[in-house]
């Protein structure tokens, strides 16, 4: 009946019967739905059963395996070991701008003041080289330097460099939200925050997750029930920071602190910005199963 009805020339006569056609179906997709959901009502192990075969497919889902996921690498040494070898020592960290840094980047260092702990903020001053910077913040037992990369009045990257020997992350910087604008946001405390990494899976998602482990202290004050997320998904890090909000004995809630961003790693180099070991190229973005960190 499909195949005669394609052939009528008259066009309100052949959209009447695509739609009589459509309400059939309709009719009958509804009436199998009722008919199953009888069945499952009656053997729930019915409805358990079909839910499990209809898993839908995602891009994680179908994900490229990555041979450098579970298997170690021989000779595989951790450059940030030493900060975690250092027993009771917190991290001390700089914080500067790119040279000629605008409004908007001394706005966003204020931020990050509130963000991270034990946090200096330096201006950054014409003349200086990035050499000399390390070699300052080496001199006063700095372990990390944070920059802010700003272009255009916008803020458009973070580089983090792990003194006093490197390595070298750059983040590309994007979907900022500042914490004004997020509604029934919290006030933060000088708590230190715990720190939850979800998903940092292949060789090169767990150093950067071991970047992100040295910049925070690892003993959080539970008091101040602060904690601090970076989820990566498909290579994005979202960063998002709450507080425990207990309703009652059973209940606990979240209350969003602020502020949100998101970053791409694009590059890592070690040493002091020195030969580059991973960067992001445009060609990767083509393969959308196969993720990097």
């Amino acid at each position: 009946m499909v195949s005669e009805d394609i052939n009528i020339k008259n066009k309100m006569k052949r959209k009447q019967i695509f739609a009589q056609i459509k309400d059939q179906q309709n009719k009958e997709r509804h009436k199998m739905r009722r008919q199953r959901a009888k069945e499952e009502r009656e053997n729930p192990e019915l409805k358990e059963a079909r839910l499990a075969q209809n898993v839908p497919n995602t891009i994680e889902s179908m994900r490229v395996y990555d041979e450098s996921i579970k298997h170690e690498v021989e000779g595989e040494e951790d450059v940030l070991m030493k900060f975690f070898n250092m027993e009771g020592a917190p991290p001390k960290i700089l914080l500067t701008t790119n040279v000629n840094a605008r409004k908007v980047a001394y706005e966003f260092a204020n931020v990050l003041i509130e963000v991270l702990p034990n946090v200096t903020f330096v201006k950054r001053k014409f003349g200086y080289k990035l050499k000399e910077i390390v070699q300052f913040c080496t001199n006063r037992n700095y372990t990390d330097l944070v920059i802010i990369n700003e272009d255009k009045k916008k803020v458009t990257g973070l580089t983090f460099i792990h003194l006093p020997e490197g390595p070298t992350f750059y983040f590309k910087l994007s979907s900022y939200v500042e914490v004004e604008k997020i509604t029934g946001h919290g006030r933060p405390t000088s708590h230190i925050p715990e720190l939850i990494l979800n998903n940092f899976q292949t060789r090169l998602g767990k150093t950067v997750g071991r970047l992100f482990q040295s910049i925070f202290p690892q003993n959080p004050d539970i008091e101040g029930r602060q904690v601090i997320t970076l989820h990566n998904q498909r290579d994005y890090i979202f960063f998002r920071r709450h507080r425990y909000v207990f309703r009652n004995e059973e209940k606990v809630g979240l209350q969003e602190l602020g502020p949100q961003f998101t970053l791409k790693l694009k590059r890592l180099q070690s040493g002091i910005k020195e030969e580059t070991e991973w960067e992001h190229k445009p060609e990767m973005d083509k393969e959308k199963k196969k993720f990097y960190i």
